[in-house]
């Protein structure tokens, strides 16, 4: 059927005929896009334009009018449809019954409308009341009735928006940030509204207001591409969904990407994220156009004045050779030559950045069209203005971006491409992969000056992540790409090995401080290896730092720093030449020997509490103290079930597990019995602390069987509802024999949950190994706990055996 039998069949059947062409329309597997959003305005045109003549009779001096998206055509398949009923205001009686004529049928097929009725006189001044209803009158369209009255109100409202628009732009402007630190930065969410959030629809409604304005124009290269690509992802979602929604949410992401025809989710989002980046990167510059133009014309009068006429000359201050500020921003000096000189890029780059300025957008779009490859491997002055670029701080990310948006990152660096606007499925990440690195690098900035080797540091921040374009592991992937950069870019052999070093172990202080046995001697020899010198080390853990804070909130505290920091400082000593202490002769505190002996006196727990805030050794103190936890010490008589008692009752309690070790004492002479020593750091998951009194009670009916871990733990969920989200991926159980030669180190890899280490702990007791120590880390949902275990004897589980705990141990936590 054609676009005109959809039409002939909608006009001939009144509203039913309306919704069955319309839901034909919408199930067309040969029209989409633009294509189909223009067929769905012009067939909503042709019905409503049949109700607005069937309506109107006699009546003269009214129209109908579309405004906003469906003024532009852009009707998605679950849009509303924003009306106005237009009339000079002659007969309101007949005005009225005709609006009923009109918006009750639209009720009645269940569509979303906005409406309203008003005199031109009447739309204009609510237009200069309400900003949101001037931008929707912008895109005014006739669609039936006196087509002179809707041209004149369309005249009329231009002519008030451009000359109220040193007004109104401003407050535009305000909107728009406000919108934006609501809802956040398109090109970055894992689940971005597609209209709302920074780079999305609203925002590039906004740049044709500012150019319907006259005083500002949006750079237009892609933009409507990534207007139309934007649209075409909210079709799609209308669709898998049924509703009316614009967040695209992560359950909805392939059954989106399947309508577009995009292999997976992955692709979908990164086709998003490019089109948000376009529309944000154009609002950056339209609204520092804005601004300039706005200076400029309330500085002009007064200059005139005092010249006597004629315009001014703009100022320019040199910043480097072939660079100089301009109003404000970075352009290239009048006697600059891209074409003669291939650094000037990084040269107008660094200098931008260092002075706090953007780089304009002719100047990087000149640099762009005309400037040389650089040569291989790069002269010392390019990669020094690199690494001053990198080693600039927040400014950097806005001169990157310049340079990006114009192609020019991946002509210097071209494995960047497959970085770019690469999602990451991990809620704790806040950035796409390129911004991440972006960002280490800003946050490495802060850092220079605790390392001797500054440059190598951010250009490791850089590269860190380089791998997660390639398949496999990312940082093996990532250290063969960071070899051939760092060469390239132009460091020597022993720079280009440590860069390497850097990015193929950048996750290893943080994993081995958080999930190994800091006190077993194979811990502490094995990173002593894998980094090979101190200053290797040094800037490992500067970068290891800044990689954290660039990742967000949940991926560093004070908690980390200290293990972290600890981990350091045992590494340092063995590389320096001195052996790492046995765990075994370590004598217990005199607190902890007075825990024992009570202990064993009383034949029952006793427990100390005791709150940690000390900054770790090295680490400047913060204004506001975070507590690194609480330190829980627990003395035990030796006996069954130790792991799960504690862990459930801490469970029960809402207290979080981030580190926890078990060991026997042994007792002075003449001290009958064994005693296990629990040295644990916890933190409260919200609120205050439980008394001692009360856990240690607690703890005692849990040993003897009266306290019900199982059946508190399931009776507390069971009180909190089910709430939808995505599936976790199921959990993973892996033996690393390498580890240690104390013990079997079990690693369990879960979505994190109350009670989860009281399950393992449990499990494990049912198989008859002990837990020696056991190391938890939680990054947002996902939870990484290693547990040092022996047998009965204490030795090491043989590998058949250890294999069959683990095989166990995930049957346990998938059922």
């Amino acid at each position: 059927m054609t676009g005109t039998d959809v039409r002939n069949e909608a006009e001939d059947s009144g509203p039913g005929g309306y919704a069955a062409a319309r839901l034909r329309l919408l199930t067309e597997e040969t029209r989409s896009g633009p294509p189909r959003r223009a067929a769905l305005a012009e067939l909503t045109d042709d019905w409503l334009a049949g109700l607005f003549t069937a309506g109107a009779g006699d009546l003269r001096g009214a129209s109908l009018v579309a405004v906003g998206g469906y003024g532009r055509g852009e009707l998605s398949p679950r849009s509303d449809l924003d009306l106005l009923l237009l009339h000079d205001g002659g007969d309101t009686k007949a005005v009225a019954a005709l609006a009923d004529r009109l918006w009750y049928p639209v009720w009645d097929l269940g569509l979303d409308l906005d409406h309203s009725v008003r005199t031109p006189a009447e739309a204009r001044r609510t237009a200069g009341e309400d900003l949101k209803v001037q931008l929707g009158l912008l895109d005014a369209r006739h669609i039936a009735g006196d087509l002179g009255l809707t041209a004149s109100l369309r005249t009329a409202v231009l002519a008030d928006w451009r000359n109220q628009a040193p007004k109104r732009l401003p407050e535009l402007q305000e909107l728009c940030a406000e919108r934006a630190e609501r809802q956040g930065e398109l090109q970055y969410l894992l689940e971005p509204d597609l209209k709302e959030a920074r780079g999305g629809l609203r925002d590039a409604t906004a740049l044709r207001a500012v150019a319907a304005s006259w005083l500002a124009d949006a750079p237009r290269e892609g933009l409507a591409d990534a207007r139309r690509r934007l649209l075409d992802v909210r079709d799609a979602l209308h669709l898998a969904t049924g509703r009316a929604t614009d967040r695209l949410a992560l359950q909805e992401q392939d059954q989106v990407a399947a309508e577009l025809g995009l292999l997976d989710a992955d692709t979908l989002l990164r086709q998003v994220y490019e089109a948000a980046r376009l529309v944000s990167y154009a609002s950056d510059v339209t609204w520092r156009e804005v601004g300039r133009v706005l200076r400029s014309r309330a500085v002009r009068p007064r200059l005139r004045a005092m010249l006597g006429g004629g315009k001014p000359a703009a100022e320019r201050s040199p910043l480097a050779e072939g660079v100089v500020e301009q109003d404000g921003e970075v352009v290239l000096a009048r006697a600059a030559r891209p074409e003669r000189d291939p650094v000037l890029p990084l040269r107008a780059a660094a200098a931008a950045a260092q002075a706090g300025l953007p780089l304009s957008l002719h100047a990087v779009r000149r640099l762009a069209a005309t400037v040389r490859p650089l040569p291989t491997p790069w002269p010392a002055e390019a990669r020094e203005q690199l690494v001053t670029l990198l080693g600039s701080g927040r400014p950097t990310v806005e001169v990157w971006e310049a340079l990006e948006a114009e192609g020019l990152i991946t002509r210097l660096l071209p494995d960047w491409e497959r970085v770019r606007c690469r999602p990451q499925r991990n809620a704790v990440h806040l950035w796409t992969v390129d911004r991440h690195l972006i960002e280490t690098a800003v946050r490495a900035s802060a850092f220079t000056r605790r390392v001797s080797r500054p440059d190598l540091l951010l250009v490791a921040a850089l590269l860190h992540d380089i791998g997660k374009g390639w398949p496999g592991d990312h940082s093996v992937a990532g250290e063969i790409i960071a070899k051939d950069v760092a060469a390239r870019i132009g460091f020597d052999r022993d720079d280009v090995s440590v860069v390497a070093t850097l990015v193929r172990h950048h996750l290893l202080l943080v994993e081995t401080a958080t999930r190994r046995d800091l006190d077993d001697p194979a811990t502490v020899r094995a990173v002593a290896a894998a980094v090979g010198s101190p200053g290797t080390l040094e800037l490992l853990h500067a970068l290891t730092e800044a990689d954290a804070l660039a990742t967000g909130p949940a991926a560093w505290s004070s908690w980390r720093a200290a293990l972290v920091t600890d981990l350091v400082d045992r590494v340092s000593a063995v590389l320096a030449g001195d052996a790492p202490a046995d765990p075994e002769d370590a004598a217990p505190t005199a607190e902890q020997e007075r825990l024992a002996l009570e202990a064993a006196a009383t034949g029952s727990p006793v427990l100390a509490l005791r709150a940690q805030t000390e900054p770790p050794a090295g680490q400047e103190p913060s204004g506001d103290p975070e507590p690194l936890g609480v330190e829980l010490l627990i003395a035990v008589p030796d006996q069954p079930g130790v792991l799960p008692a504690v862990a459930g009752v801490l469970a029960v309690h809402r207290l979080t597990v981030r580190t926890a070790e078990l060991r026997s004492l042994d007792l002075p002479d003449g001290v009958d019995g064994s005693v296990l020593l629990l040295a644990w750091r916890v933190a409260a998951e919200y609120g205050s602390l439980p008394q001692a009194a009360r856990l240690r009670a607690d703890l005692v009916r849990a040993l003897d069987g009266s306290l019900d871990i199982a059946a508190r733990l399931a009776e507390r969920d069971a009180a909190y509802p089910r709430r939808r989200g995505v599936v976790a991926p199921p959990p993973r159980v892996s033996v690393h024999p390498a580890a240690s030669r104390l013990a079997t180190v079990i690693e369990v890899r879960s979505q994190d949950a109350p009670g989860l280490l009281f399950r393992i702990g449990r499990a494990l007791e049912d198989a008859s190994v002990r837990v020696r120590s056991a190391h938890v880390s939680t990054l947002g949902a996902n939870a990484v706990d290693a547990f040092y275990v022996t047998g009965p004897e204490g030795a090491p589980l043989p590998g058949d055996e250890a294999e069959s705990v683990a095989r166990k141990l995930e049957e346990t936590l998938r059922g």
